[in-house]
């Protein structure tokens, strides 16, 4: 599908751009535009990859002008462009909604009139049931996604999305700091141990994403299903692993915004989704402003459904944590020389 192809990754220089990168650079894909506002970060990945398929344009999605010039001539869009730290949304969530709503609006604007096949948004599992600012702004973007995917032709672009929970090693995760408070011999600062989260490798995130691209109508969700674990199993693998079972954990209570789990899928949602095996598909809801003639007919129970969370999925224990973490670059250089480079 990709074979050359041009492929536009939004916030391109995150964790989610670098895993991307990593998988496509070296296939017949014609090339991979990095959009982003941050010239070091950049500039850093120039100097890695060192591959004439990889451009760089500096810009913003909040900026309608750069983000159509950008799009032009594109045929996938990577929407993964989005301000994403829950402390600093809830501080200034003015500009969540600038980034993560508007923003997605210029990009799916731009896509459209400049003919894209297709654009997926990137969502997560904080806007289902969300409670705070960061999860309302991507509940926000997946109600833009699919009001906009309804004005599309079919036969030109497809809009769609993906969201997935917490992405192990990714920049702002958790793994990082507990690797850091481990290796500088300090207590480990966990918010809650009961509280789960799902877990994903990058390699599942770019896996999701290319499923969704292969499947999707326009308007189409997807969730790939994945195992939890509590914060506390995720702590004592990781000191397993570093040799440092023992190590201390400090409980220091939850943050402001946080839930003791996530969820991926709403019980509204499960009642209409599509169980694809690996992968759930919700479908949107078409229909149009005319209610009067829905309110005669009765729909789904949805109370006979459950929502799809971390505290329902498959749990993994201390083992399995484990296993799943050795996935990870940053776990093996931590065992290998006992320090981490995080810039991938």
């Amino acid at each position: 599908m990709f074979t050359n192809k041009k492929i536009l990754i939004t916030g391109g220089t995150g964790s989610f751009g670098n895993a991307v990168l990593k998988r496509f650079l070296d296939t017949d894909v014609k090339e991979v535009l990095v959009f982003s506002r941050d010239e070091k970060k950049q500039d850093d990945m120039r100097k890695v990859y060192h591959n004439d398929k990889l451009k760089f344009i500096i810009g913003d999605v909040r900026d309608e002008r750069a983000v159509m010039e950008a799009t032009s001539d594109v045929d996938f869009i990577f929407h993964a462009a989005a301000l994403k730290q829950v402390p600093s949304c809830e501080f200034y969530p003015w500009e969540a909604v600038r980034t993560n709503v508007l923003g997605t609006e210029n990009v799916l604007v731009a896509a459209k009139k400049n003919k894209v096949k297709k654009v997926i948004c990137l969502s997560t599992d904080k806007a289902v049931y969300p409670i705070n600012a960061m999860g309302i702004s991507k509940a926000m973007m997946e109600k833009v996604m699919v009001a906009k995917a309804r004005t599309y032709d079919d036969a030109i672009s497809v809009a769609c999305g993906t969201r997935y929970g917490n992405v192990m090693s990714s920049r702002g995760s958790v793994i990082p700091l507990f690797l850091e408070q481990i290796l500088a011999n300090k207590p480990i600062t966990i918010t809650n141990p009961e509280m789960t989260r799902f877990m994903m490798t990058l390699d599942d995130a770019v896996d999701l994403v290319l499923f969704a691209y292969k499947n999707a109508n326009n308007g189409d969700i997807f969730v790939q299903k994945a195992p939890a674990a509590t914060i506390d199993v995720l702590a004592k693998a990781l000191c397993n692993l570093l040799g440092v079972p023992n190590h201390p954990i400090k409980v220091i209570g939850s943050r402001h915004g946080e839930k003791i789990y996530e969820t991926l899928l709403s019980r509204e949602e499960m009642a209409k989704s599509q169980d694809l095996g690996d992968y759930f598909r919700v479908s949107p809801d078409n229909r149009d402003m005319n209610y009067e003639k829905f309110l005669s007919e009765g729909s789904i129970k949805i109370e006979s459904f459950e929502d799809y969370n971390s505290h329902n999925t498959t749990r993994l224990d201390v083992a399995g944590m484990e296993k799943l973490l050795l996935k990870l670059d940053v776990i093996g250089r931590a065992i290998k020389t006992g320090s981490v480079n995080f810039t991938d």
